[in-house]
């Protein structure tokens, strides 16, 4: 295996034309790079042809100051390098972008919000990896789709003129700054030009991911009954079959707008609405008369009606459980974390959002009411997961590098699918370690390296 990962050092421009690059003799050797001979110097849509000087004694590589700022390279950086004697071309990277929802530049310390510490996560992985990370939002793409105004950290955040990445990480969190015409428009470019792998390319919709998984026998047993809720029929057709069914927003996230319907012993009906402060609820004499009231709703929300499950129990509460299933340095999905989320006294729902809280897979089992398949429960709920992630990226035409799947266990031990979401939050995911850099952020650079080949 070629040794690739070399301290990038900037010096005077005075001291190194902008046109030369210096290298450690055991570098040229390696790789067989020709000393003196005009080569293409490549790093994201970055290119620039630059001679290549050995130097003895020397296990680095020096640039002039202007060439970094082509590159953004602002200090000493770590990066990766390959050369391909056909194309004579010198490759450094991987040049990864993080496409973020937005940024606050009046507050340095935390240009991006709750998501800064993720962001720092990244900037350390790259350095302990070798690579380069920038973060950018819509608003800082321009009218070239070669250069990204991004921020990036060295002894402090500042934004600075970047080539268009090798990879993008789609992290945004609303669909409406994703389906804005420039950010489609930079990404559809940056492919077809420089070849650049975007993944979490799309959100992803929750009657979408069940009709696509339901083609696929494999799939289907873990999937409750589930249709997109269009009119009353659908509505009385599923509370007759079920004790209680729950109406979920299609493009719905922590939680938000979820309403449980239940039938009394007296026939009445009652629906559970989460609220920010807890749940509501509210009493209707027939199911006609609920589903007059969710109607109004329905003409601004689409909702998928699902199956209501006997989910496993901790002192009467719900619990669930959240798999962060992503791509690995050899572009196979594997489980990052599986954790256990009960839900919060005042709730129906587990999302921390919402007072929900975190334990172990095993903690949770063993506490809860679950009558039978306790031992090997955390090992079906990763079998499920994998299977499930795979599903989505065979049935769904996109490119997904990370899935946030929740999965839920019946008193009886059966594994079933709640919904996949293709923006796992940063925040919700965390495994229960004390590690500086989260496995989950190690991942996402070293799916990065095996897109751009490093």
């Amino acid at each position: 295996m070629l040794k690739s990962k070399v301290a990038v050092q900037v010096i005077s421009s005075g001291m190194i034309p902008e046109d030369t690059l210096m290298l450690g003799e055991g570098w040229l050797k390696q790789w067989k790079i020709p000393e003196g001979q005009p080569v293409v110097l490549k790093m994201g849509s970055f290119r620039q042809h630059v001679k290549v000087i050995s130097v003895a004694k020397y296990d680095g590589m020096r640039i002039s100051q202007s060439l970094a700022k082509k590159m953004g390279i602002l200090a000493n950086t770590p990066l990766r390098l390959q050369y391909k004697a056909g194309s004579s071309t010198l490759t450094l990277g991987p040049l990864i972008g993080v496409l973020v929802s937005r940024d606050y530049p009046a507050a340095p310390d935390k240009p991006f919000g709750s998501i800064t510490m993720f962001c720092r996560e990244l900037v350390d992985g790259c350095a302990n990896q070798g690579g380069l990370v920038y973060f950018f939002t819509p608003n800082h793409i321009g009218m070239q789709s070669d250069s990204v105004e991004g921020w990036v950290y060295a002894d402090g955040w500042r934004k600075i003129a970047m080539p268009a990445p090798d990879v993008v990480n789609n992290r945004l969190t609303s669909r409406k700054l994703e389906n804005k015409p420039n950010v489609q428009q930079f990404l559809k470019e940056i492919k077809q030009k420089y070849g650049t792998s975007v993944f979490n390319e799309k959100f992803l919709d929750k009657t979408e991911v069940f009709d696509a998984l339901k083609k696929d026998s494999s799939l289907s047993r873990y999937l409750p009954e589930s249709h997109l809720l269009r009119n009353y029929t659908t509505l009385k057709a599923m509370s007759a079959r079920y004790e209680n069914v729950f109406l979920k927003p299609v493009r719905g996230s922590l939680g938000k707008g979820i309403i449980r319907v239940s039938r009394s012993e007296s026939g009445a009906y009652q629906a559970m609405f989460t609220t920010a402060n807890g749940s509501r609820k509210q009493q209707f004499p027939s199911l006609l008369k609920l589903y007059a009231t969710i109607s109004t709703k329905m003409k601004s929300v689409r909702y998928q009606i699902q199956q209501g499950l006997q989910l496993i129990e901790i002192q009467k509460r719900p619990v669930d459980f959240r798999a962060l299933v992503q791509k690995n340095g050899s572009g196979k999905w594997s489980i990052t974390s599986i954790v256990a989320r009960t839900a919060g006294s005042q709730h129906f729902v587990s999302n921390l959002a919402r007072g929900g809280t975190l334990s172990k897979v095993g903690e949770a089992v063993s506490k809860s009411n679950m009558s039978s398949g306790r031992g090997d429960a955390s090992s079906r709920l990763q079998q499920a997961a994998l299977s499930i992630a795979k599903g989505v990226e065979t049935h769904i035409p996109a490119h997904f590098g990370e899935l946030g799947i929740d999965l839920a266990l019946d008193s009886g031990g059966r594994v079933w699918l709640l919904e996949v979401n293709s923006k796992p939050s940063k925040n919700d995911n965390t495994p229960l370690t004390d590690n500086k850099i989260r496995p989950s952020v190690r991942m996402v650079i070293q799916y990065s390296r095996y897109l751009s080949g490093f």
